[in-house]
């Protein structure tokens, strides 16, 4: 049998590693960061390719227009990946922590992660802002949750 950790199946207790480290709320919120920042990035491209908010110098040459276009969607989208990856992290992260602390999975547990991460995002807006984030959020996961779980 070959020693070769590609070509052979792996061993139980790799196996039970491999699981300790992937049912971790540490690495399902590192990997839901990630994930948030790479739909945010093709999101931002899409939506900053049919927006129009910045106006384009129409005294410069089309190189030059080309380029200015070209990198102010960058930036949003730069920009959109990184809100997409830091609100990820925190639901996934939030809800994670929730679930293990409750040991069930039902519903509030989506509800009271998206209060905390509508709160968190909200958090420079005041007391009556992350009040509103956590609602608004709270109410969003309960809508999903209850969307993708309906036929249970």
């Amino acid at each position: 049998m070959s020693n070769n950790p590609f070509t052979r199946p792996p061993s139980q207790d790799e196996r039970a590693a491999a699981s300790k480290v992937t049912d971790s709320c540490a690495f399902k919120a590192g990997f839901s960061g990630v994930a948030g920042y790479g739909i945010g990035l093709v999101f931002g491209l899409v939506l900053s390719g049919i927006e129009f908010s910045s106006p384009v110098d129409t005294s410069a040459s089309t190189k030059q227009q080309i380029k200015t276009v070209f990198k102010d969607m960058g930036n949003k989208s730069l920009s959109s990946a990184k809100n997409f990856a830091i609100m990820a992290a925190i639901y996934s992260g939030s809800e994670c922590m929730i679930e293990s602390y409750r040991a069930k999975n039902d519903i509030y547990n989506s509800i009271a992660a998206g209060c905390v991460t509508g709160g968190t995002l909200a958090i420079k807006t005041g007391p009556r802002g992350m009040a509103m984030g956590c609602a608004g959020f709270a109410a969003f996961s309960a809508a999903i949750d209850w969307y993708m779980h309906k036929d249970d």
